[in-house]
C-alpha cells in the first residue's frame, strides 16, 4: 500500500537544516493549505535537486518575481526519509514536478511506502533552487580530489589511500 501526497499548487516549499556543519540534518518541507509534510534528504540529494532545477528553470526561461520567504516553518521530526528523487516537466500546467519517493527495504514490498509529489512554479523552482544551494554550500567544502566533504581535523581522502591530505 502506498501513502501518496500531491501539493498541485504548494504555498510554500523550501530546505532546511538543524545542527552544526558536519552534523547537519536536511529536511524538505512543503505545505499547501492546511497540509504539510517535513521528509528528511540526503545534502547531496539536495544538492544535485538544486542543480537539475536551476538547469530546468534556465531552460524554460527567466522566471517571474520569486519567493522571498524560504525560511523553514517544518518540525525537526521528519515523517519519513526520501530515497529517490525524480523531476520532471508539466507542459499543460506549466509545473516543474518533483517526486520523492520513500527510502524502502529489501524486505518490502515495491509498492508500499511514502510518495510525495511537489508540482512547483519555475518561481517557485527557482527560489527553491537558490536557497537549497546556498545551505549546501554553506557546510563544508568538498576535496578537490574525491569530493568528499573536508574536515576540519583531516581528512583520508580515498583518491591517495588516505597517505597525505589533499592541497586546498
Amino acid at each position: 500500500m502506498t501513502d501518496e501526497a500531491d501539493y498541485n499548487d504548494p504555498d510554500h516549499c523550501t530546505v532546511g537544516v538543524i545542527g552544526e556543519v558536519g552534523r547537519r540534518l536536511f529536511l524538505l518541507y512543503c505545505r499547501q493549505g492546511l497540509t504539510e509534510t517535513t521528509v528528511k534528504v540526503e545534502k547531496q540529494q539536495i544538492a544535485v535537486l538544486a542543480s537539475y532545477l536551476g538547469r530546468i528553470v534556465k531552460e524554460l526561461g527567466r522566471p517571474g518575481h520569486l519567493p522571498e520567504d524560504m525560511s523553514f516553518d517544518g518540525t525537526e521530526d521528519a515523517e519519513w526519509v526520501v530515497g529517490t528523487i525524480g523531476v520532471s516537466y508539466d507542459e499543460d500546467l506549466d509545473r516543474v514536478v518533483v517526486v520523492l519517493e520513500e527510502v524502502h527495504d529489501e524486505e518490502e514490498e515495491a509498492e508500499s511506502g511514502h510518495v510525495l509529489r511537489i508540482a512547483l512554479t519555475r518561481e517557485q523552482a527557482a527560489a527553491f533552487a537558490i536557497h537549497a544551494t546556498r545551505l549546501v554550500e554553506a557546510g563544508r567544502p568538498p576535496c578537490p580530489l574525491c569530493g568528499l566533504p573536508l574536515d576540519p581535523s583531516g581528512h583520508d581522502c580515498p583518491r591517495t589511500n588516505g597517505h597525505r591530505p589533499p592541497v586546498t
